[in-house]
């Protein structure tokens, strides 16, 4: 971020300087040239003056004196044309008159017209300034004096200005980048803390705080907030764990006791009460098992995880031979395929947890003769998954977003045992660990669940960069 941030400064401020300096460029240009044209526009004037008397008496020697002195001087070139257009008087370096730019002011001259503004003269450009004058009086045009005068000098000092102009924006420039990195790190530094802060109590260090005191005064209003957000989440989440513990402590004790105390009036329990017994029985352990689902499921809402390196292959692998036997004796074919290898970021025993819950749904919904596939494979640079695909059959579409609702279950498997947390559980435990869960239906029939999880790489990649 602050790279970009610094690029985006410095790219502003390289255009503004550019834009300036050259604007600055083309004005002093500007301002030279019209300078050095109004000083010829009154040197031409004075030779047109002159040489209207000479021309109309025919006594040129005086002129042509004047005008040598002019050159040798200055070193400008002065024509005196006549009002046929042909050369009177040329002092100074031969030039091409028959060029066109010089017949074209020599004809506009001769038609009565007076030199307009000088257009700017660049360091580049070798040609010289020539400023023209009619010669006659009462309307009558005579003659024309021209001067042309060599704009090396001209060149030369505008590229001196030009240099200083780039040397001071070199020095603006300078002066800039080297101000804009301590402020860079000063406007990023609540930034970088919120960051890692952030990063903190995502791994559940939950007493980080931001605490800065430096930097824009909103970025310091949003640390304060930040802090007073993650205080009170870390009340909540605390308040959560101990009602998880005080559960566990309040709830396992009487039900264990009750089902000992069921197990105890068993031999005492007449043969028309078996069967009340009996339900009695079953419903203490069906609560117990609901139990033991919600307090999982209130233990992984609660608390935060570590994510590690696992090998997804390997634990896939682990928990296809674990539930084989179980799959055969429900007469569902369990298979794996895909990726032998293949590393994610994941909680220690959190996939071999999900992957249970889910070979467990797929076996005891696919039904007799189904065929359950456990595959592994890597679905992108940073992302590997692994999904759990059963040709049973299937679920409606609006039955597979609402499948990861807690206690959710379809109406024709309410008689079949489970609590209904199963889903629930897998999908909070991935989500814990930076992934995904999702439902979708297989081609041609059946479930598929698919769980991504990020790559070491991708995790380590991730964040603000400073």
């Amino acid at each position: 971020m602050r790279r970009r941030l610094l690029a985006t400064y410095l790219t502003l401020l390289v255009v503004v300087l550019m834009a300036l300096t050259v604007q600055l460029a083309i004005t002093s240009a500007s301002r030279d040239t019209q300078t050095m044209f109004m000083d010829r526009v009154n040197d031409t004037v004075r030779f047109a003056s002159l040489a209207e008397t000479a021309l109309r008496t025919g006594h040129t020697s005086a002129l042509e004196a004047e005008l040598r002195q002019y050159e040798g001087l200055y070193g400008i070139g002065v024509i005196i044309v006549g009002r046929d257009g042909g050369l009177l008087l040329v002092c100074g370096a031969p030039v091409d008159f028959n060029a066109p730019w010089i017949r074209d002011a020599v004809d506009d001259a001769l038609s009565g017209n007076r030199s307009a503004t000088a257009d700017i003269i660049w360091p580049w450009s070798d040609e010289p300034l020539v400023v023209i004058e009619p010669v006659g009086r009462g309307g009558e045009v005579v003659g024309a004096a021209m001067t042309l005068s060599p704009t090396a000098r001209l060149r030369g000092a505008m590229l001196r200005g030009w240099a200083v102009l780039a040397a001071q924006g070199l020095a603006v420039l300078l002066i800039g980048a080297g101000a804009a990195f301590p402020l860079t790190r000063w406007l990023l530094r609540p930034v970088r803390q919120l960051d890692r802060t952030a990063h903190a109590l995502a791994e559940g260090r939950l007493g980080e705080r931001v605490g800065i005191t430096s930097g824009p005064p909103e970025l310091r209003r949003l640390t304060k907030s930040f802090d007073a957000m993650a205080e009170q989440l870390s009340v909540l989440i605390d308040r959560q764990r101990a009602f998880v513990s005080y559960a566990g402590h309040q709830l396992r004790t009487p039900l264990a006791r009750l089902r000992l105390s069921m197990d105890n009036l068993a031999p005492a329990v007449l043969p028309a009460g078996c069967d009340d017994h009996q339900m009695v029985v079953e419903e203490i352990e069906r609560m117990a098992r609901l139990y033991d689902a919600l307090l999982t499921y209130a233990s992984v809402e609660a608390a935060s995880v570590e994510v590690g390196t696992v090998d997804l292959a390997e634990i896939a692998d682990t928990r296809v031979a674990r539930w084989a036997e179980v799959a055969e004796e429900a007469g569902v074919v369990l298979c794996r395929t895909g990726e032998r290898s293949a590393t994610a970021s994941a909680a220690a025993d959190t996939i071999d947890q999900v992957l249970d819950a889910l070979i467990e749904n797929a076996v005891k919904f696919a039904g007799v003769g189904s065929r359950v596939t456990v595959a592994v494979e890597a679905t992108a640079p940073d992302q590997v998954a692994v999904r759990v695909i059963d040709d049973g059959p299937g679920m409606p579409e609006e039955d597979l977003r609402r499948a990861i609702e807690p206690f959710w279950r379809h109406p024709k498997d309410q008689n079949l045992e489970g609590s209904g947390l199963g889903v629930t559980i897998a999908h909070a435990l991935v989500t814990a660990c930076g992934g995904t869960l999702e439902l979708l239906a297989a081609d041609p029939r059946g479930l598929e669940v698919s769980v991504r999880l990020p790559t070491p790489a991708a995790v380590e990649e991730g964040g603000i960069r400073s």
